[in-house]
């Protein structure tokens, strides 16, 4: 008997592959117990692609703690680096082999392990999922073409590829009866499943959405907060680390303690957009709200207007930015959902548990306080292969567009660059807009727009349209044009 992980489960009208439990995707024994006779015997090899970066070193740091889960062709433009590392991890030496040529990578014999340079070359290598992990949207996009095609599942970890030719890729693959899918340990994924999850029980979704990547933990004894590797002085949070009755108030004047610090980040609206697309939610304005927030609040900042929250809507996406004292647990870049409560007596009994229920007993957030990168993904890669189940919607829509707005006059014949740890793009602050709304018809997905030439001057402030753009990557745009209809 087949055991599955992602059972599909009807909601809304469609099929969702549905996590049943933050616990069940972390239990591996339910991939592995009661096995079919195919099952039994077979080994899952996939390709990687951006090899060397740190969600991949992850990814093949926990594979080596799988039998049934084998890397067969490993993509990067360090090879040398690449190879290092992969011994370092403890992988055979000798089963690392570069090759320069298609050649080569078929000639491999199980348990060789091929090292490239080029993602053209992997469509000669022997694997059955494609983890795709450059962030590189042209390349991205390509390469999983390449393998859906190919008849061959498809694990997206680049959000940049996702946020435009996401959908587009989704029908390729059902069309080439394969999956495509987000990858779990990531946080779009984590947050879908989580949404899906309590749709499952019937819960109302007001809010979902995820911490930002570095927590602000400030110390009281000396008046400053450190975010990662920098301190900086703000004594005005001493008297802010409770939420007072006005909470846009609190909330505003917490904002104000950090001085102007920029909290928000590219990525970010990246990935909310992957999981708008996948869960039908929208963001409420375009910039996310954004508030600096510890756990327990989260229940009543994410409330509508009228019960003294942030939301001028139910069913919206967002991202908070984690305050916490050094003594207080991180929320570790995890997901949260905040739902309606329907019979008071049960949500009494699980605020005194420790759940964390709002002060007017209307809403409760249920969170995960973690997303662990590529330790998670191998139950994505064995569950679509085996079981044929993506982590995601079957059917994802385009419903926002993850977009650039100019924080700068910026000269038509500029290249917009694109580059930094969260893959922002040079004069353009993301920005995510409810397709169904606020989003004009022409607008240009932001990784559309990146690397491309501005045709014409675009001034401070104005969003970025397709017709701006001198020379956008022609597929991309014909994917994006494709999963927008």
């Amino acid at each position: 008997m087949q055991t599955c992980l992602r059972p599909l489960i009807p909601f809304a009208g469609e099929a969702l592959s549905a996590t049943l439990s933050a616990n069940a995707k972390m239990n591996f024994e339910l991939l592995f117990s009661a096995p079919s006779s195919a099952q039994a015997v077979q080994t899952v090899r996939y390709a990687l692609t951006g090899a060397k970066g740190g969600f991949a070193r992850t990814l093949l740091a926990q594979t080596r703690l799988i039998d049934r889960l084998v890397p067969a062709a490993l993509c990067d433009l360090g090879v040398a680096g690449l190879r290092a590392m992969c011994i370092e991890l403890g992988f055979d030496a000798a089963s690392l082999v570069e090759c320069a040529d298609a050649a080569g990578v078929a000639a491999l014999t199980p348990g060789q392990i091929a090292l490239v340079a080029d993602v053209a070359l992997l469509a000669a290598a022997d694997y059955d999922i494609l983890v795709e992990a450059t962030g590189n949207p042209s390349v991205g996009y390509r390469v999983a073409v390449q393998a859906l095609e190919a008849k061959r599942h498809v694990a997206m970890v680049s959000k940049e590829v996702d946020s435009v030719a996401g959908v587009a890729l989704a029908r390729l693959a059902e069309r080439q009866g394969v999956v495509y899918t987000t990858a779990d340990g990531d946080q779009p994924s984590n947050l879908i499943g989580w949404v899906t999850w309590a749709r499952v029980l019937g819960l109302e979704v007001v809010a979902a959405g995820k911490s930002s990547e570095y927590d602000l933990v400030f110390d009281a004894a000396t008046g400053n907060v450190t975010q990662l590797d920098q301190t900086f002085p703000a004594p005005e949070l001493a008297e802010l680390m409770t939420l007072g009755d006005d909470i846009p108030a609190t909330l505003a004047a917490r904002r104000e303690a950090l001085r102007g610090r920029k909290t928000s980040a590219t990525a970010d609206y990246c990935e909310m957009s992957v999981v708008a697309t996948n869960t039908n939610l929208v963001s409420d304005v375009e910039l996310l709200h954004y508030p600096v927030a510890r756990t327990t609040e989260l229940a009543d900042i994410y409330a509508l207007r009228e019960d003294g929250g942030v939301l001028t809507r139910a069913g919206v996406i967002d991202v908070f930015n984690m305050l916490r004292r050094p003594d207080e647990a991180s929320f570790a870049g995890g997901v949260f959902v905040v739902v309606r409560t329907f019979d008071a007596p049960t949500w009494e009994l699980l605020a005194q548990k420790g759940h964390v229920v709002s002060r007017n007993g209307r809403y409760a957030c249920m969170y995960l306080p973690y997303h662990f990168m590529g330790v998670e993904t191998p139950i994505t890669l064995l569950d679509a292969v085996l079981n044929g189940r993506p982590s995601g919607a079957a059917k994802p829509a385009q419903c926002v567009v993850l977009a650039g707005r100019a924080n700068v006059d910026i000269p038509a014949g500029t290249v917009l660059h694109m580059g930094g740890h969260h893959h922002d793009v040079t004069g353009v602050q993301a920005v995510l807009l409810d397709r169904r709304a606020a989003a004009p018809a022409d607008v240009a997905p932001l990784y559309l727009a990146a690397h491309a030439t501005l045709a014409r001057e675009v001034k401070a402030g104005e969003l970025i349209a397709i017709a701006d753009l001198h020379n956008p990557d022609d597929a991309l745009l014909g994917a994006w044009q494709a999963g927008c209809e």
